[in-house]
This record gives structure tokens, sequence and C-alpha cells, in this order.
């Protein structure tokens, strides 16, 4: 069973029917009990970051996580739902976030005024050839367009969690992180059409 973590705070049935175009049946819950026996979990997120950690507390989500982390189970984060998986953010004043993977969250500063924040819209994924074998990428071109929204971006404490890049507003950012068994996308699949699906549909290969 695939468990869609619902906290008031997510594109949850986008996700829902591009799981459903691949053939899986996702349910979509804020109950830490059916989190807890998901085979694999998918945490998708929009919105702001003291929001969204005070959402996963107020359903116990929180330690679900945590749990479900620590047991092994593959976890897909999405976009807000990638950033809540790091230490910190700078988001609404600085937010505690889950501290799954080590690092921070902070907002884009361009210097020109043609970047605008948010970054809305399709941009470039890229991959070092050391990673180009990673199950994550089968069947995807390095370098292809995904689509993104957001104003802020990860920073890992630890660069060998960077699994892709992308450019914007004069950064390089880390578009795609994976640790253990998290694998994290900055910009949302299930909105980015067959190349997005084709990531989910990889997905369902991933084993740490």
């Amino acid at each position: 069973m695939f468990a869609i973590i619902d906290f008031k705070a997510g594109n949850l049935t986008s996700v829902k029917l591009a799981l459903e175009t691949i053939g899986v049946t996702g349910t979509i819950t804020s109950d830490p009990k059916i989190v807890a026996k998901a085979e694999r979990v998918i945490f998708p997120g929009v919105g702001a970051a003291g929001a969204a950690m005070q959402n996963l507390r107020n359903f116990g989500l929180d330690d679900a996580l945590r749990d479900i982390v620590r047991r092994g189970v593959p976890l897909l984060g999405i976009c807000v739902g990638m950033q809540v998986l790091l230490d910190f953010s700078e988001e609404d004043n600085g937010t505690a976030m889950l501290g799954l993977i080590p690092g921070r969250v902070i907002r884009f500063s361009p210097t020109n005024s043609w970047d605008k924040v948010p970054q809305i819209g399709w941009n470039n994924v890229y991959w070092s050839a050391e990673n180009a074998e990673t199950f994550f990428f089968r069947k995807i071109v390095n370098q292809s367009d995904f689509y993104f929204v957001h104003s802020y971006y990860p920073i890992p404490a630890n660069p060998s969690h960077i699994l892709a890049q992308t450019d914007y507003a004069g950064t390089t950012f880390a578009s795609i992180l994976r640790h253990e068994n998290i694998i994290a996308t900055q910009f949302h699949p299930e909105k980015s059409g067959k190349l997005g699906l084709q990531l989910l549909q990889n997905f369902l290969t991933f084993a740490n």
C-alpha cells in the first residue's frame, strides 16, 4: 500500500492521479497508523514551512515519518515535502524541521530583476556522470526539464546527498536529494508530464 501524506499542505489529488496513471493505488491519509503500515510513502507539500510542521505535529505525522525512515520504508518527498525533511528552514522567521536529512533551507536572493521569486515553471535538472546509473534516472535523459514552484531551496550538510541540481536566480541548488531510504525532489513529478510519471515509476524500484 502506498500512503500519500495529508497534512493539509499537499498537492494530493494530482499525486494520486499520477500514481493511478502508472497503475498504483495511493491512499491519502492523515492517520499515523495507516502510514506505519505503508510499503512506500509519498510526502508531497505546498505552502509554508511553519504551517507544514505545525500540521504534522497536530496529526502525529512527524513521529510517524521519523519511524518509517528509521525502519527503512522508502519515502519520496516532494517540494515542501522535501524541505521539511531537513533540519531547519529560514521561512517563517526560522522553523525547526524533521531533521531526517542534515541541512537547511534558505530563500532565493536574486541579483537580477528578471529572476522572479518564487520560481514558477519548467527548469533543467542535471546530474553528474557518477550518478547517471542511479535507479531514479532510468529512462530519463540528463538535463531534462521538470516543473518547479518554490521560493526556498535546500542546502544539505553533506554534498554526497545531492543526486541532481538545477540553476536559478544565480544559484545552483540541489533539486534531488537521496539519503538512505529517502529520495526527495524540489520539483513536482506529478506536474511534470511523462518524465515525472517515469520518476514515480522509478520510485517503485527504490530499495535502500
